[in-house]
């Protein structure tokens, strides 16, 4: 939530809102007004109903919760929003995503059309959006469904983000590097992830990632990027010593660097009732790339539809590669309504029925504690949090995407590949690139497999045509995580921890090693999903990191609203932010 307000805004009418507002408690309208008996006197035959003064207080309460967290919320002030400056650094818009729009042979946005997009992001009218000139059939992906009104939680200018990497630094080279090397090991399995790797590829990635000054994952204590480290997920926050919000802090979340790679919840059947969904998935067969081609890239900048689909190998598996967690990510899989499932089963020892981790509730929880009475899809119950769930997953896309099409514009990974490609290929000096990414092993190897300097992409379609910070998956993913700690312990050790067989990932076989809690694999399920789509070659690293603390504040303003409406007695909600801290609501 921001800290920090611009100092522009304009101070709340308050006297004019709280009196509106007292006026419609008392009676200032049709609708909360007093029951009358003919002669003028208050009708008080509902009240000799069972319980009817107690219905009319609940009636009120209603009224004064939902006027009293209006006002808290609005008034939470503005954030700044600082950008990277790329947009108006470069007048052929080179920084800025211009997927979509019309581009010329080197992939360069039409101004005209440029123009038309910023016309209708200032006025944010959908008459000028509809006259945005488009280069194909693809459309814009809602713009508008971000300035939708909030009835619960903040808005999405009030949520603070840093900005993301400029386009010519360091940090941004290496966010290119790592992608590279992403698609070049998409289909090498996890397991060859290990501290005595011999796999030339991990080592050759490991080496080079480590050298690279702008990088931003994690390190070990010698401060050396290892094969067990790479492509690892973090947090980008802000770093609070910084008053213009413009210096971001890089985390690691606890947990995330703990065990398989793969989050338990991706790796168990998801309970379902009398059925499961399976944890196995349909996977893209190895090499399945798109995108290096020049024509295909061009079209698919200008949002022409795909040619090409993917195709798929005819036996099931456990996710065992950066390729499966890019195909799960794509779009449909159960995410964190499938964590909730597992979450809340008990665990099975009948072979026949699919069983859950049986996890502990969080200690706040007041039914832990009521003797007589049990949660339900009122409140409490799994029921609940599912509509809890849904509910922080468009209030966060709306902030999500807030950001993307209002502020950020941030160019996405395959379209950095066309400016790699132009510079490398064709001499275009103008683009001014990093040294680190220009001389990188992991593009020139990826210029050997495919015959360009393009980022290949494990999707035919490639990104979708919203620009991409921050990640919209990844804060998907991040506000299910900060649900879910609020709710259950996230010390609860996962009983049984499983992995793909290396052998063979049609199978599981017993994880061995230091305890995996509920925490922990909440927060590298969350970085999972949103490394998922780094895998894919369409989300840069910072993309993926800034998103868990947005989706943070999303989820910490719902829980506070929510905090406010429950009848049972209640501490609040505490759990652990993705950066360690303590969140107490």
């Amino acid at each position: 939530m921001a800290d920090f307000p611009t100092g522009d805004e304009p101070k709340p009418a308050r006297r004019q809102f709280l009196g509106a507002t007292a006026a419609l408690a008392v009676g200032g309208s049709a609708a909360a007004a007093e029951p009358r008996a003919a002669d003028g006197a208050p009708d008080l035959s509902p009240l000799r109903e069972r319980g009817g003064d107690l219905n009319q207080q609940l009636r009120r309460k209603t009224l004064k919760v939902r006027v009293d967290r209006a006002k808290a919320n609005y008034d939470e002030p503005i954030a700044r929003h600082p950008t990277n400056g790329d947009e108006d650094r470069y007048p052929n818009k080179i920084g800025s995503d211009t997927r979509g729009l019309p581009h010329n042979t080197r992939g360069e946005v039409d101004l005209a059309a440029w123009g038309l997009l910023r016309q209708a992001i200032d006025t944010r009218q959908q008459a000028d959006f509809e006259r945005v000139p488009l280069g194909g059939t693809r459309k814009l992906v809602n713009p508008l469904g971000t300035l939708a009104v909030n009835l619960e939680g903040i808005s999405p200018p009030q949520i603070l983000i840093p900005p993301p990497p400029v386009l010519a630094g360091a940090e941004r080279a290496a966010e290119a590097v790592e992608a590279y090397w992403q698609s070049l090991l998409r289909d090498v399995p996890f397991h060859a992830y290990q501290a005595d790797t011999q796999h030339p590829l991990v080592l050759a990635a490991a080496r080079e990632i480590d050298a690279l000054r702008g990088y931003t994952g994690p390190r070990d204590a010698n401060g050396r990027v290892t094969p067990p480290l790479l492509f690892r997920g973090t947090a980008r926050y802000v770093d609070r010593s910084d008053r213009s919000g413009s210096t971001p802090r890089h985390v690691v979340p606890p947990g995330v660097l703990d065990g398989p790679y793969i989050s338990q919840f991706l790796l168990r059947d998801i309970p379902y009732g009398p059925q499961f969904i399976a944890g196995q998935l349909r996977p893209q067969k190895p090499g399945s790339d798109f995108l290096a081609d020049p024509a295909e890239w061009l079209a698919n900048q200008d949002g022409k539809a795909a040619t090409r689909r993917l195709e798929f190998d005819t036996q099931v598996r456990y996710l065992q590669s950066g390729r499966d967690l890019a195909e799960y990510v794509r779009g449909g899989a159960p995410g964190f309504w499938g964590a909730l499932q597992l979450l809340s089963t008990a665990r099975s020892s009948n072979p026949l029925v699919v069983g859950g981790f049986g996890a502990a509730l969080n200690p706040r929880n007041p039914y832990l504690t009521l003797k007589t009475s049990a949660s339900a899809a009122a409140s409490w119950g799994t029921g609940y949090i599912q509509g809890l769930l849904t509910t922080a997953t468009s209030r966060n896309i709306r902030a999500n995407y807030w950001q993307k099409w209002f502020v950020q514009r941030t160019l996405r990974p395959e379209a950095f590949g066309g400016l790699v490609h132009q510079r490398l290929a064709n001499g275009v000096s103008a683009y001014p690139l990093h040294a680190d990414a220009l001389g990188s092993e992991a593009i020139a190897r990826s210029f050997a497999k495919f015959g360009t300097y393009l980022l290949s992409s494990a999707y035919p379609e490639g990104a979708p045509n919203h620009s991409s910070y921050p990640g919209g998956a990844s804060s998907n993913a991040a506000v299910g995580a900060t649900i879910l700690k609020a709710f259950f312990d996230e010390n609860h050790v996962i009983a049984d921890p499983v992995q793909p067989d290396p052998s063979d990932p049609a199978k599981l076989i017993p994880y061995v090693g230091p305890p995996l809690t509920v925490g922990g694999e909440l927060n590298k399920l969350a970085t999972n999903l949103g490394t998922g789509r780094n895998w894919a070659g369409i989300h840069w690293r910072s993309d993926a990191a800034s998103s868990l603390p947005q989706a943070e504040e999303v989820g910490i303003a719902l829980l506070r609203d929510e905090r406010f409406t429950f009848h049972e007695a209640f501490q609040g909600f505490r759990f652990t932010r993705f950066d360690g801290s303590v969140a107490e609501i």
